[in-house]
């Protein structure tokens, strides 16, 4: 299937802002693309294009720096891009690596990170999910647990909610679900990196709220192979357009900037271009 993904976001500035951007897709779809991506920065104040940078991070995800001028600029874009068409890989039997047998580059999605508090969820992890059967299952027991835990709003969205905190509060949005399912992973030994990308309602009924943008994580299981959890929508799903990975969100902002910023706009398109 082709999907047409996009974006328009507006950002005021009050002086020269530094900026990163993590908007584009990740490298490893640029096989996928169908058209050319139609991207563009331009300055709310007259209109002109604002240069950018291009350069990869250390999780391997490209971004793109820039000065923002005073005033504020707009970021754009609109691409089609092929996909599957099928639903996130799923394998039962897929087993946990022994911590001791795990690759040197995958032990800091065991570690904690910004959001996600290892050490203070330990005990309870395991007291959750120790006598769970090990590999596929337990991470999936661990999704179900925060798809039940965690009340979804969008109204009760903050950017600084930490695992820990989302289990207690038992609100929050996709990146909280992420957050806490990740940590609770990691506790058990279990690599778990933090991804955000692209998901539409692509063989699901329609969100009436939809989020087109969404964090899911992704765990390292048998094989060194590393698997597609979401315990959000706690289902397979299809479309997803990575855009980057990282130990949280600490790690991927959409747009970080080196001074202070307000979000003026913000839409997001993710839908199946269907053949007339």
């Amino acid at each position: 299937m082709e999907i047409r993904i996009g974006y328009r976001i507006e950002i005021v500035t009050y002086q020269p802002t530094p900026a990163l951007l993590l908007l584009d897709p990740h490298p490893s779809r640029d096989g996928d693309l169908v058209t050319t991506p139609k991207t563009a920065v331009r300055s709310l104040n007259d209109g002109s294009n604002v240069p950018t940078a291009k350069y990869a991070d250390g999780f391997g995800n490209r971004r793109r720096r820039l000065v923002v001028p005073p005033g504020g600029v707009e970021f754009t874009s609109d691409m089609i891009i092929r996909d599957s068409g099928e639903v996130d890989y799923v394998d039962q039997n897929a087993q946990e690596v022994f911590a001791g047998d795990l690759p040197s580059e995958v032990l800091e999605y065991v570690l904690s990170s910004r959001y996600c508090e290892v050490d203070e969820l330990s005990a309870t992890a395991w007291s959750l999910f120790g006598n769970c059967a090990p590999g596929w299952n337990r991470v999936q027991q661990i999704c179900n647990y925060v798809n039940a835990q965690i009340r979804f709003d969008y109204q009760s969205a903050r950017g600084t909610r930490t695992a820990v905190q989302a289990m207690m509060e038992r609100v929050g949005v996709c990146r909280d679900f992420t957050h806490l399912a990740a940590a609770l992973c990691r506790c058990m030994n279990i690599p778990a990196r933090y991804c955000n990308g692209y998901l539409g309602d692509i063989g699901v009924p329609r969100d009436p709220a939809p989020m087109d943008y969404n964090a899911w994580f992704e765990a390292y299981l048998d094989g060194g192979e590393w698997f597609t959890f979401d315990a959000r929508h706690n289902m397979p799903r299809i479309g997803r357009i990575l855009v980057g990975r990282g130990r949280d969100a600490a790690d991927i902002p959409m747009i970080h900037t080196f001074g202070p910023h307000i979000l003026q706009r913000f839409e997001v398109i993710t839908e199946e271009v269907v053949a007339t």
